[in-house]
């Protein structure tokens, strides 16, 4: 007898709907196997034949931390390039890498934990690389370019499943674990969620990962949004994805929760459906779901919930229909395709802020390029292994050839002696092989250790000079002469070891403290000084050595002499994207670090022809007056140095555009902390000062000419249309820009907010015709007298032009809409968070699961007004709910205290345990409302009754 094929589990059958074979799987997984796929590292599960499972792929900019990969711009560059066509061809080449990868090493995950869509509101952030723009238009344009991209176009399966980042209202790294993001309902909707909207909406995201902060006191892991706001976006299942160690952070560091049991349960309730955290150990999680399941915390049907959401993502990914996966094959990498992406990319990527002519440069041009990025090709944190590399300098000597380009670093040349007389020596290691930190590929990049098998620094008669390098807020790093850097391994012994400094936590920084009419040197990275001891020099508590610093060379000396026997200098400056701005660490200032103001002053003394190239991944302050050309690009990826010199001889006319306004000073800046856009009148949007460079600006080597504006209303959309001319004689893309204004708004309204754009290349002398379709609802806002959207009705400016200031056109349409009403507060009262106006107020979590409550910033003092509230023919009565200690007064209009409301609770009582204090009043009509709170009160809700 012929032994029966054993018949095709549902699950495996590609007929089926996706929903019946997800039912069909998890009626054979067991309780403890549920349990198991809630962790990142979800285990097989032989006996069905289920392979092993990571979520997360860090992919943001190309593939990252598995070894060498196309390097594209970084993604604030990619916003900077305005162009939803090239952005989207970028993410398919990204995920073809991912698949070509995994074909090769199964840890490429095609979960991909990219892009990040969190706005760039303050550019002091240490993680502005990451976004794309500061507006929520042009970041879900972008966002949305990239995940489709990413997904592919196949309409079943899927290339790579993206995850958005960071899950909300995500912009400091200063106590990110533990702030709390005060977000009032109008900068949540009409800002915050929505770039997570429109790209969820278009279809191409696979889930989203809650950000480490608290937003109105609650933490993002256990946010009511992912269920009231992200899970009504689509008719997908969404998979939520923890950030790394957050979930226990409920517990260790913000204190939310009492036990890791109960964090569990709420997080896994409120939506998150993977748990990132203790690494590839899934024990501690494991044992705290099934704490919680022993507890009565979560149910069966909990679990089936959150497996069921990995399970559509496993799906969609075709690993369980390798017979029909359309991207299985896909062995796409490092193509020449690939190249000259990378290379159009950092081309497009480019923004000429300035240029009084110096640009573009003749042919036969000398050039001097100096500065300490003049030849760097600088990765960041979520950058894969560079294959092929471009420095300014190197591009440079490409375009105009290495006998027409000199060089001067400007790195402070130094010899530091100890107090014994000696110097601190580099021991060469002719025998050492050459290493790049995390080359091979690490899942966890911060766990790669220092290198331990070169020689440690010692002291001799003459020592070894060292390059000594400034990156501000008085850090500095050292270099050897044959290009590494001192750093400090797990041995605590300080060696030139490093190719670059890097590491979740820099071991290669330094900083200098006058101390005993010398310096102590103490590393950053331990905290400890530098000591000079008999196995070689070290950090350590004991014994620092007091260092004298003999300056063999000051860099700005070797840069006036580059600069003075060139036609033109280009002076190289910007951040080293592991160093004084990234994750974890926030910038102080938007000043270029002294170091390189001082090179550029030197270079400009020597030399009035000067090109300031900043290289960085956020924006920067320029002295004045500016020199007379300034461009910036974050950086650009492999290609970037020859992207510049092209930019620069003028084969390319630059057509970047600024993705976030550039202010002119730290005192244009509001607090880190503050999140209210609106209200402290932030990003392009509502900055009511003169910014340095504004959002959208970008000059070009040609002119373009603006006519023929019209626009109709019509079938719900306000249909725009204009001509773009290229009146010069050179051919360049322009990014047009159409922008929208509320002419007579009821509430504060954006001085301008972009509405639609698009990137078109003209040839000298063409023409071409831009039509826009906007539809009605781009023009509504967020009424909080409704709680819901509103399109006001009455007059709106469009503006068209090639900025948010350099506006070309305007034209103002009538639209029609639902005209404001006043609150009708005696039969649905006041939620304390929706608010017209405060002062003093911080918003809170009502409870740990839902609602928003208000209490003062400062623990003393609060005011709240909200306009226009309806009393009818009279209230006798209001009441608040309250918890906490403390009194609130009810004023109208400018008038008196109405009436007090004082608790006083005779016990000490939770933040959560609400009370209804009482008061008579006498008020009617339609009247503007004033609550004061003094002292630590939470007010969720007042009532008022007739």
């Amino acid at each position: 007898m012929t032994a029966q094929t054993p018949p095709t589990p549902p699950f495996r059958d590609p007929r089926l709907p996706f929903a019946k074979r997800i039912d069909d799987l998890l009626a054979r997984l067991t309780p403890a196997e549920k349990v198991s796929f809630l962790h990142q590292y979800a285990p097989a599960v032989d006996r069905l034949g289920i392979a092993a499972f990571r979520t997360g792929q860090e992919a943001l900019h190309g593939v990252a931390w598995m070894g060498p990969a196309t390097v594209f711009p970084q993604a604030v560059g990619l916003g900077a390039t305005w162009n939803t066509d090239l952005v989207r061809r970028i993410g398919e080449a990204v995920g073809r890498e991912a698949r070509a990868m995994r074909a090769h090493d199964d840890r490429v995950g095609l979960n991909v934990w990219s892009p990040t869509v969190n706005l760039l509101r303050h550019p002091l952030w240490g993680r502005n690389e990451e976004g794309y723009s500061e507006d929520p238009r042009l970041t879900s344009a972008i966002a949305t370019a990239y995940t489709r991209g990413l997904r592919g176009d196949h309409p079943v399966y899927w290339r790579t499943a993206p995850v958005l980042k960071h899950w909300l209202a995500h912009n400091n790294e200063r106590d990110r674990d533990t702030s709390s993001s005060t977000v009032r309902p109008r900068v949540l909707h009409e800002y915050d969620l929505r770039a997570f909207k429109e790209t969820v909406e278009a279809g191409a995201v696979a889930g989203v990962m809650p950000a480490y902060n608290l937003v109105n006191g609650r933490p993002n892991h256990v946010s009511p949004y992912l269920r009231e706001q992200l899970r009504t976006w689509t008719d997908q299942e969404l998979l939520v994805c923890s950030d790394a160690g957050a979930p226990s952070n409920l517990v260790d560091s913000e204190h939310y929760f009492d036990t890791h049991e109960e964090a569990t349960a709420a997080a896994l309730r409120a939506g998150v459906d993977s748990f990132t955290d203790h690494g590839t150990d899934s024990s501690q999680i494991v044992a705290r779901v099934q704490g919680a399941l022993d507890q009565g915390l979560l149910t069966e049907a909990d679990l089936d919930t959150a497996v069921r959401r990995q399970l559509a993502v496993r799906l969609r990914l075709g690993e369980f229909d390798p017979g029909e996966d359309p991207y299985r094959d896909d062995a796409a990498f490092d193509t020449p395709a690939h190249r000259a992406l990378a290379r159009e990319a950092a081309e497009q990527a480019i923004v000429l802020l300035r240029n009084d002519g110096l640009l573009p440069l003749a042919p036969d041009t000398r050039v001097a390029v100096v500065g300490l990025l003049a030849d760097e090709c600088k990765l960041d944190w979520y950058s894969g292994t560079l294959i092929h590399r471009s420095t300014p300098l190197e591009g440079l000597y490409e375009r105009f050839g290495a006998d027409r380009v000199t060089f001067a670093e400007g790195v402070d040349r130094v010899r530091l002696r100890t107090a014994a007389g000696t110097f601190l020596h580099v021991s060469a290691a002719p025998d050492a092989p050459e290493e790049t930190r995390g080359a091979d590929g690490a899942l966890d990049p911060a766990l790669l250790a220092g290198r331990t098998d070169l020689p440690p620094l010692t002291t001799d008669a003459t020592g070894t000079e060292l390059a000594l390098i400034g990156w501000g807020d008085g850090v500095w790093t050292l270099r050897a002469p044959d290009g590494r850097y001192l750093s400090v391994a797990d041995d605590g012994l300080v060696r030139a070891s490093a190719d670059q400094p890097g590491g979740w936590v820099v071991q290669e920084t330094f900083r200098l403290e006058p101390h005993a009419g010398g310096h102590l040197l103490r590393h950053l990275g331990t905290g400890r000084p530098v000591s000079v001891a008999a196995e070689g020099v070290r950090v350590a508590d004991e014994r620092p050595e007091v260092f004298e610093i003999v300056v063999v060379e000051r860099g700005e000396d070797a840069v006036a002499r580059a600069a003075g026997a060139a036609d033109v200098v280009v002076v190289v400056a910007g951040n080293d994207p592991h160093i004084g701005g990234r994750e974890t660490e926030d910038r102080s200032t938007l000043r270029l670090p002294e170091h390189q103001r001082r090179l550029l002053r030197a270079a400009r003394a020597a030399n009035p022809r000067t090109v300031l190239a900043l290289v960085s991944a956020y924006p920067y302050t320029v002295e004045t007056p500016a020199p007379p050309a300034v461009l910036w690009t974050a950086h650009g990826g492999q290609a970037a140095g020859t992207a510049l010199a092209q930019v620069l001889a003028g084969d390319v006319s630059p057509a970047g555009r600024l993705p976030q306004t550039w202010y002119e000073s730290d005192a244009d800046l509001p607090d880190l902390l503050d999140y209210d856009v609106i209200g402290g009148r932030q990003t392009y949007l509502y900055f009511e000062g003169s910014p340095l460079f504004p959002f959208g600006h970008g000059l070009s080597y040609t002119t373009f000419g603006y006519a023929d504006l019209s626009a109709r209303v019509d079938d719900g959309t306000v249909r725009v249309s204009f001509t773009v001319t290229n009146a010069g004689d050179v051919t360049a893309d322009e990014v047009a820009q159409l922008y929208t204004r509320a002419v007579a708004g009821s509430v504060p309204r954006p001085r301008r907010e972009l509405l639609a754009h698009r990137r078109i290349t003209l040839a000298p002398g063409a023409r071409t015709a831009l039509a826009f379709d906007v539809p009605l609802s781009a023009f509504a806002f967020w009424d909080v007298a409704r709680g819901d959207w509103r399109l006001e009705p009455g007059p709106y400016e469009l503006l068209v032009g090639a900025s948010s200031e350099d506006i070309r056109l305007r034209t103002t349409v009538p639209l029609e809409g639902t005209p404001a009403a006043p609150r009708p507060v005696l039969r649905r009262g006041l939620d304390a968070a929706d608010f017209d106006e405060q002062s003093g107020a911080a918003i809170v979590d009502r409870s740990r699961t839902a609602g928003d409550a208000v209490t003062p910033a400062s623990g003393r003092g609060a005011e709240l007004v909200f306009r226009a509230c309806d009393f009818e023919d009279g209230a006798t009565e209001v009441g608040a709910a309250l918890a906490g200690e403390g009194t609130l007064e009810l004023a109208l209009d400018g008038g008196p205290v109405l009436a007090s409301l004082t608790l006083r609770p005779d016990e000490p009582r939770g933040p959560y345990d609400y009370t209804t204090v009482r008061a008579g009043i006498v008020a009617e009509g339609v009247r503007d409302v004033r609550l004061r709170l003094r002292g630590p009160l939470r007010l969720a809700h007042v009532g008022f009754s007739g």
